[in-house]
């Protein structure tokens, strides 16, 4: 079987309180109103053969980091951590110290997609924290859309040695990929993927496509395939990571339904190729520990 690693995948317990984005009223949410723990997504990785997951954050807080971190040290299945902290207030880096003690935590994701400021990213974070997370080897997940690239990119240009992986390709318009949106983001995405320290997760594709297009395997692959082959041609293999984004991907689908998605686009490579996306890249990326 191959081996495979989930690079993006969320726990949480909404009575924690602090997941603001997780509303009651919003309908389309409705379904994620539960708890979504380690005992619900472990049968999925037995059965497709998943050996690790990344964890990563789901609310602004540094309780929800230390609440993953728990459940990293109590899973062994939790290859690593990506928390929270935030990036633009003195004492940033003393946080991140301490976080990086743990051995599992790997990085920090900033929810950019959320800023009411779109620029966020090129003018907010601290200079002191980002060379901390440099000095320390941390990673940074850039949630972002593709509004976010250009301001992106700017960041890029200035720490070109911090390595950053773009979540869920940006989430593109997935299924019109005949439109200036699409042509917007495959312009933006390349010139981000021309930066060499920054790679790029095929996860959450599925959600961003059209509703019809929901529970349909082979609807999907359709839509999702020009997105894979031009994230293909800009990144190639040794920078991209599969991820599965569950338990979000319950809203489109369900985990096996995206394995077929993705091993539709994934399959077309070399057996070496398709190693380093199933779980190559994210564990050098991450820095995983092999078993």
């Amino acid at each position: 079987m191959i081996q495979r690693i989930d690079s993006h995948q969320h726990f949480w317990r909404p009575a924690r309180g602090d997941y603001q984005w997780l509303r009651a009223d919003e309908p389309a949410l409705a379904p994620l109103l539960r708890d979504f723990m380690p005992q619900d997504l472990a049968p999925l990785l037995a059965a497709h053969g998943v050996e690790k997951t990344v964890l990563v954050q789901a609310a602004e807080s540094k309780a929800e980091t230390e609440f993953m971190l728990d459940l990293a040290s109590a899973h062994a299945f939790i290859g690593g951590v990506v928390g929270w902290v935030e990036l633009s207030r003195p004492g940033a880096g003393a946080v991140l110290e301490r976080m990086a003690r743990h051995p599992k935590f790997k990085g920090v994701r900033p929810m950019l997609q959320d800023q009411p400021d779109d620029a966020w990213i090129s003018c907010r974070p601290r200079p002191d924290a980002i060379r901390a997370l440099q000095r320390l080897g941390l990673r940074f997940d850039a949630l972002v859309k593709p509004r976010h690239l250009p301001p992106l990119l700017r960041f890029l240009k200035h720490w070109p040695e911090l390595p950053v992986v773009i979540d869920h390709a940006a989430k593109p318009p997935v299924g019109a990929h005949d439109g200036e949106a699409f042509a917007r983001w495959r312009a933006d995405i390349a010139a981000v993927a021309a930066m060499p320290q920054v790679f790029c997760k095929f996860s959450g594709l599925w959600g961003e496509a059209p509703a019809a297009m929901h529970g349909d395997v082979d609807a999907a692959v359709r839509a999702v395939r020009p997105v894979w082959e031009h994230l293909l041609d800009v990144f190639g293999p040794a920078r991209l990571m599969w991820g599965s984004d569950w338990p979000v991907l319950t809203l489109a689908g369900d985990y096996a339904g995206w394995l077929a998605i993705s091993e539709a686009c994934i399959g077309s490579l070399t057996q070496s190729e398709q190693a380093d996306v199933w779980a190559g890249t994210a564990r050098r990326f991450y820095g995983l520990a092999s078993e």
